[in-house]
């Protein structure tokens, strides 16, 4: 194994995630998913020994953590959190070439490979037409991609990326993920990366870790998913006393959607009705009533005709 946890116990003065004991492999995609404030981001810096873990041990490429030195675990792992820090009057080359002077004194000139590996980063992550805009004229979504590939050109056995698709658009969250997948299968590089997104994030994820109730669970991404329901189906808020909802027969998506317009749109008792989601239409059901509608607009309009 490249990550080993050994019994350990990350927080600060207080357990965030308690007794964990895990392994990553080179090749592995990890997805780390979890609520606001159950420890991801601490699990991240304890990883790299920003923070020390409370209890047990952690292993990095067969050595303990706290035997190696920054520069020593920096060239191991590359790592890119959701919130950093611009350095002033820097390109998008810039700021990518970056990447390899962990390898380099800060005097060094990278050679022709290296300018050409930043070249082929920059090219992979669609930046070509930024590659001289200054960081401060760029999106945050463009801005996040330059720092995912300051990470690439590091060229480590491991990344971290803490919340790297939150400022971008589906396209380039796809564009990142299909990326980090085929960095992982094809250079067996390690990737570790959260995200709130997992519903997007776990087709590109082999593996999973899934913080709640100060524990982490590990494993296969579906088998993790399949054990834990809140996952695959999440809470239909309730936010007006005066709705009453139907019942709803429908995927989990499909059923937060129909969930969602019924309690914006109608301020009524709707516990009579059934909905059933038959793959491209719904069929509305109550006492001596049935009808198909295939799309929210039709549904609307019966509704308001059942008064």
């Amino acid at each position: 194994m490249f990550l080993k946890l050994k019994n350990t116990t990350i927080g600060h003065q207080t357990p965030l995630i308690k007794g964990v004991n895990t392994t990553l492999e080179l090749g592995d995609t990890c997805l780390l998913v979890g609520n606001n404030g159950v420890g991801k981001t601490t699990l991240i810096k304890s990883i790299l020994n920003q923070i020390s873990a409370l209890e047990g041990e952690l292993f990095l490429g067969g050595k303990n953590l706290k035997t190696l030195s920054n520069k020593e675990i920096a060239e191991q792992i590359a790592v890119v959190f959701s919130k950093s820090q611009i350095p002033a009057n820097y390109t998008v080359t810039d700021l990518i070439s970056l990447g390899k002077y962990i390898h380099y004194p800060y005097y060094f000139e990278l050679n022709d490979a290296d300018k050409k590996h930043v070249e082929v980063i920059i090219e992979n992550l669609n930046l070509m037409q930024y590659r001289n805009f200054s960081l401060h004229q760029l999106s945050d979504g463009n801005l996040q991609k330059a720092f995912i590939g300051r990470a690439l050109a590091q060229n480590s056995p491991m990344i971290i990326l803490d919340e790297p698709t939150t400022h971008l658009d589906e396209e380039n969250k796809i564009i990142i993920l299909k990326l980090l997948r085929k960095l992982a299968k094809n250079q067996n590089k390690l990737i570790l990366f959260s995200s709130h997104d997992w519903r997007l994030s776990k087709e590109f994820a082999s593996k999973m870790w899934f913080i709640h109730n100060e524990k982490l669970e590990a494993g296969i991404t579906e088998d993790i998913l399949l054990k834990n329901d809140e996952l695959l189906n999440p809470q239909l808020f309730h936010l007006d006393e005066e709705f009453s909802p139907p019942y709803i027969d429908a995927p989990s998506l499909e059923k937060e959607m129909l969930y969602s317009f019924l309690q914006k749109n109608f301020r009524k008792n709707l516990s009579s009705y059934k909905f059933e989601w038959k793959g491209t239409f719904w069929v509305i059901s109550k006492p001596n009533f049935q009808q198909n509608c295939d799309s929210f607009a039709d549904l609307s309009h019966i509704i308001e005709n059942l008064r």
